[in-house]
């Protein structure tokens, strides 16, 4: 007899959006990590519906292994697992070299649980109850992210000392490589692409997260710190707040 579970999920499937597929036109793939089948096989439903490739795993072991094997676009990963945690999971993938982005699915509602996941090295979280249109429009902002092709103003943004290519996706800041998440990856590029601009905490959700976040505009400020750690650590400040604003990339003062 199947434990009962505190959560809920909408029962509708999403209505079809564009499609979105990787580059050689090949369906995206997705990993989802959840212990509960019924709700594995829902979303699994919903992803195939927007015509991905998606295979479920039921505990932490089975995810790395179909992570290995499947090599996933993009992973569904549940916090609780019967093994091993949704964090050691994902401590254990970005140390095999995995860098796909991650959504976590959590049952915990509080703000430290939901940092501990993103510190990890995560891109992303839902917070139990949830409906399957958020999670789906949430996993299709980060494919967009991680898919995405250079754009016709070039692969290469330079403002001052720092060098983003959305090719290769690699960062330096004077020749010092930075290593970046795919979510960190996108809010930087964002302000590389308007330097000297003044960004809205609501400019940077719609653009980055591609969804309403409800006013949790938090997310921003705590993806701005762990940028300013990555990036204003390797020399002159170049995020600066400006109060009751927003937020503004340009180059450090000579």
């Amino acid at each position: 007899m199947h434990r009962i579970r505190r959560f809920t999920v909408a029962m509708s499937i999403p209505a079809p959006a564009p499609r979105l597929a990787r580059p050689d036109g090949s369906p995206v793939r997705a990993l989802v990590v959840d212990d509960e089948p019924s709700l594995g096989d829902l979303l699994r439903m919903a992803l195939r519906s927007e015509g991905w490739e998606a295979r479920v795993a039921a505990d932490g072991q089975s995810a790395l292994r179909l992570a290995r094997e499947f090599k996933p676009d993009v992973i569904v990963l549940d916090v609780m697992l019967p093994d091993l945690t949704g964090l050691q999971v994902l401590q254990r993938l970005r140390a095999n070299g995995d860098d796909a982005p991650v959504l976590f699915l959590t049952a915990k509602d509080s703000v430290d649980d939901r940092i501990a996941g993103l510190t990890a090295g995560g891109d992303d979280y839902v917070t139990k109850p949830f409906s399957l249109e958020e999670v789906v429009a949430r996993l299709r902002g980060l494919v967009r992210r991680t898919l995405a092709v250079g754009s016709d103003e070039g692969p290469v943004l330079q403002v001052g000392d720092l060098t983003l290519d959305e090719e290769s996706y690699e960062v330096s800041r004077a020749g010092t490589p930075i290593e970046l998440t795919a979510t960190e990856f996108e809010l930087l590029r964002f302000l590389m692409r308007n330097p000297r601009r003044v960004l809205s905490r609501e400019q940077i959700l719609d653009r980055v997260w591609s969804y309403d976040y409800g006013g949790r505009s938090s997310i921003v400020e705590l993806y701005i710190s762990y940028l300013r750690k990555k990036v204003d650590s390797l020399g002159e400040p170049m995020i600066h707040t400006v109060r009751t604003v927003g937020y503004v990339l340009k180059p450090a003062a000579s």
